[in-house]
């Protein structure tokens, strides 16, 4: 995290559960073996330890939450090893516009979010894509053009993957934190047009192998409450 705790404002505290709903994509790729993202950002004590290279970024618009409305971007660059002795799939980097997004988020899972100001864009200029842009106090921190390649939509089954499979964890403040989102809605496939970022302040995948894209037309999605344990 880039923003301290102590810097954070004042906002309503919003405990889990929460649920959640709006629209998203997901990107799934496969890591350069030398690519900083893998641990950039990363908690002090966790890297060098993740495995496999594979990665995902989300691109989150909530419409709908405990904490409002806000959007979203972050990276899971793979596993690593939590006190609860197994490995978990772990949050490394994530920007949020709100700061009751940042505080709560931090709170109740600790999800290590910072702010920045989004640049949303839907079907830009009428050319399918959906254009999205991340600035801190004017600096460009990422951009990503996407677009759909189907005209239709799947459904999206989150249900159905088992609860272990769907368990994330974070470090944060000496704890280790697990929680299990569950979600459903609706997929339509879709590609990478562009993509840049500012590795000082997001981790650069720009070198990575993109596996697959989807747009997410509209979802919904629980936060349980999480369960914590000391790090180790």
């Amino acid at each position: 995290m880039l923003q301290p705790d102590s810097s954070l404002p004042t906002v309503p505290l919003k405990p889990a559960p929460w649920d959640l709903t709006g629209q998203g994509w997901i990107i799934a790729m496969k890591l350069p073996a030398d690519s900083p993202a893998r641990d950039d950002f990363m908690d002090r004590s966790l890297r060098g330890q993740g495995r496999g290279g594979y990665a995902l970024m989300m691109f989150v618009d909530y419409a709908k939450s405990d904490a409002g409305p806000y959007h979203e971007l972050l990276l899971i660059p793979g596993n690593f090893p939590f006190a609860d002795g197994k490995r978990h799939l772990s949050i490394s980097r994530i920007l949020v516009s709100t700061w009751d997004s940042v505080v709560n988020g931090r709170r109740n899972w600790g999800i290590p979010k910072d702010r920045c100001d989004f640049d949303v864009q839907y079907n830009a200029g009428g050319s399918g894509e959906d254009h999205i842009v991340l600035r801190d106090n004017g600096t460009v921190m990422a951009e990503l053009k996407l677009k759909a390649t189907w005209p239709f939509s799947l459904p999206m089954l989150g249900g159905l993957v088992p609860e272990a499979m769907r368990t994330l964890a974070q470090r944060y403040n000496s704890q280790d934190y697990f929680y299990a989102p569950s979600s459903g809605g609706w997929i339509r496939p879709g590609r990478v047009v562009s993509w840049r970022f500012d590795n000082a302040l997001f981790p650069d995948v720009s070198g990575a192998k993109v596996l697959a894209a989807v747009k997410i037309p509209n979802f919904r999605m629980t936060f349980p409450l999480a369960r914590t344990l000391p790090a180790r």
